[in-house]
């Protein structure tokens, strides 16, 4: 059974006069990685910095690796990684003097310069180890960013669109540096403004909406919560399409394509009763084809909004 790196309940903080979060209840299991999405505004770095120790809550309970964020911050910061919105290196230091100077803020001591060279060799670093980082590319230094947040194997870190202005070969470069972690049994709390990252890498995805978690699952049950769901299926001649169409009520008929569209909630049982009365009226399909809701149709439907950019 899987246990909790994160547990969060009734969390809410405000800025001024603008509740941000409003009784947020969140869990996120070990070695797993949990998408937070939301739109702009919706809190989630907040939430980020309320579980990292950089903000208090208002009120509510938070955990962190065991560790109360309030009662034991010393204990969650010992316990996390944290890569956030920009990158926080040292412009005046190559990559490797980054690397070393967090080393000794973590007091790895005679372990620091092995640590070094193995986070160069795992981030594919080590032709620019030496070089100061103004000849270093955008996802060269996403990668050094979240390197340094790792000199110290964290049980869980924290990503704050960690891939926001990357080339779509360095997105999945930090992809698989993702997946490479949580198969070491890292924890992921990942915020992220693109759909496909969180359904690429998520085991769950929460969504945040008016301060509150609105939904929370893996991306197939997320999908399959949304209407539009369905089986187009494409025959030989109209004499077909008329005998499939008088065997479901409610398919949407395309005449023109020869196709009949079926809603579906994407299950293998509603798969099945499709082809069982297919072949009940003796009627055979030239195509087959699913199609079901993704992620965009999911936050849309639970936010009201297209845009998944980050916010406070």
């Amino acid at each position: 059974m899987t246990t909790s790196a994160i547990h969060v309940r009734g969390l809410r903080k405000s800025f001024g006069d603008k509740r941000v979060l409003d009784g947020v209840d969140l869990t996120v299991g070990t070695g797993t990685v949990t998408a937070l999405l939301g739109s702009n505004g919706a809190g989630k770095t907040t939430i980020v910095h309320i579980l990292s120790t950089l903000v208090r809550p208002e009120s509510g309970s938070a955990t962190v690796a065991g560790c109360d964020v309030v009662r034991d911050p010393d204990g969650v910061r010992a316990a996390i990684g944290l890569t956030g919105q920009f990158s926080a290196v040292d412009n005046l230091l190559t990559g490797e003097e980054n690397l070393m100077l967090m080393a000794r803020l973590r007091h790895l001591g005679s372990r620091s310069k092995p640590r070094v060279a193995e986070l160069l060799e795992q981030f594919d670093l080590v032709e620019a180890g030496r070089k100061p980082l103004s000849t270093y590319s955008g996802g060269m230094r996403r990668r050094l960013d979240l390197a340094m947040s790792l000199v110290a194997p964290p049980r869980v870190i924290f990503l704050d669109e960690p891939t926001t202005g990357l080339d779509p070969r360095s997105r999945r470069t930090m992809w698989d540096i993702v997946r490479s972690l949580v198969a070491d049994g890292t924890t992921v709390l990942l915020t992220t403004q693109y759909l496909d990252e969180a359904d690429e890498l998520a085991d769950r995805i929460a969504v945040l909406n008016d301060g509150q978690i609105v939904a929370d699952g893996t991306p197939d049950e997320l999908k399959r919560r949304m209407p539009g769901g369905h089986i187009r299926l494409r025959f030989a001649d109209v004499a077909s399409l008329d005998d499939a169409t008088r065997a479901f009520d409610g398919a949407v008929v395309d005449t023109d394509g020869l196709a009949l569209s079926v809603p579906t909630d994407g299950s293998v049982d509603t798969l099945q009763t499709v082809l069982g009365r297919l072949d009940t009226a003796g009627v055979a399909a030239e195509d087959l084809s699913i199609h079901t809701p993704d992620l965009d149709d999911v936050f849309m439907a639970l936010t009201g909004r297209t845009d998944n950019k980050e916010a406070s």
